[in-house]
């Protein structure tokens, strides 16, 4: 599974690395409500929040879906521009005003995308137009609770109110907390985006792209770029460019817009010392080879120590050859190491590969 974008005939010149503040205001929002996602910023969203307004707390609770569960497109008002060459702008008010320039069918879809029902990266009607999507629209945001069917009631009745509303809810915002965080923030995120610009410029669009994350690669042949995500989605830069986000609080997200009409845009990372995700085929070899009952109880030898492949076989009644296959699985799956100590090879369980799977794991094969 994966999010492509097709950039054939794509020239370099269309390829711009930005840092967006009205990106990096929902990133931090996002990380204010899911700071599970992000254990790195627990003390800097503890703070954060401690110090909020209990009214401006109210109203980001009545909008908290637009960054909870999903990272709504309003948050990247330049890639709905017509034209599909549009930047995000120096200053969040600059992207606030981008934001107005939508058509009341772009936001009242970007808005939605809460529901994941509407039509994302094909053309088709919208809810403003279609009254079947209109009754789908307001019933699936009833099924997510009373604050997101008022919301999604008053987007569908007056747009333009709902939009003066959230503009006005991220300039609260900015004056509350995030003007002080992006002043802090802004100075690493031009730094690395000029980094990303003559690596593209030295060494090609390719470098560039695999130094974002690992999750992200360019078959040139194909003219394809390749996201690694467990989801499924497409579209192509056709005449308009290709614009790289880079993000301080958004690790470990790799975010790929990839919705109809607009342009395409990859938010990442921002370099630092954040540990590499392993791929979707990675992570999926590694729980299915966690999942027999016999690697487990391997697991449990190998964490404590390593072992030889007959010492693994006399403790646990097998053969050698059936200790093998299993190990074998285990190796590829990139969760053990093996060495040879004198006459044999013995094998360990690598613990912070385990580690970043979780420590429930850990805890269960160490008890």
């Amino acid at each position: 599974m994966s999010v492509t974008i097709d950039i054939t005939g794509l020239p370099p010149e269309r390829v711009s690395v930005v840092p967006s503040p009205l990106a990096e205001l929902g990133m931090a929002l996002h990380a204010l409500s899911e700071p599970g996602h992000h254990p790195q910023l627990q003390g800097w969203a503890t703070a954060v929040s401690t110090r909020l307004d209990p009214s401006l707390a109210d109203r980001l609770c009545e909008a908290e879906f637009l960054w909870r569960t999903t990272f709504s497109d309003v948050f990247a008002p330049f890639a709905g521009i017509p034209g599909g060459r549009a930047q995000p702008g120096a200053t969040l008010a600059e992207e606030l005003d981008q934001l107005d320039k939508l058509t009341d069918e772009q936001f009242v879809h970007a808005a939605l995308e809460f529901t994941c029902q509407l039509r994302y990266d094909v053309s088709g009607p919208g809810p403003l137009d279609d009254p079947e999507l209109r009754r789908r629209s307001l019933e699936l945001a009833a099924a997510r609770g009373a604050v997101q069917e008022r919301f999604t009631l008053r987007l569908l009745e007056d747009p333009p109110a709902v939009r003066a509303w959230f503009r006005q809810l991220m300039v609260d915002c900015d004056e509350a907390f995030f003007a002080d965080t992006w002043a802090r923030l802004q100075p690493q995120l031009a730094a690395d985006a000029r980094h990303k610009t003559e690596l593209l410029r030295r060494k090609g669009l390719g470098e560039a792209l695999s130094s974002l994350s690992g999750a992200v690669s360019l078959d040139e042949q194909t003219g394809l770029i390749t996201v690694d995500k467990l989801l499924v989605g497409r579209t192509a830069t056709g005449d308009g460019g290709l614009v790289l986000v880079p993000t301080s609080l958004g690790w470990p997200h790799v975010m790929v817009l990839h919705r109809y009409g607009w342009q395409p845009t990859i938010t990442y990372p921002a370099s630092g010392s954040h540990p590499q995700a392993p791929s979707v085929e990675q992570l999926t070899r590694r729980l299915e080879a966690l999942a027999h009952p016999v690697r487990m109880r391997l697991c449990r030898h190998l964490a404590r120590a390593p072992h030889s492949t007959s010492e693994l076989a006399d403790a646990h009644g097998m053969s050698a050859p059936e200790i093998s296959r299993h190990l074998a699985v285990l190796k590829k799956a990139g969760l053990i190491t093996s060495g040879r100590r004198g006459r044999y090879v013995q094998h360990q369980l690598d613990l912070s590969a385990v580690a970043r799977l979780g420590s429930d794991f850990i805890e269960g094969v160490l008890r």
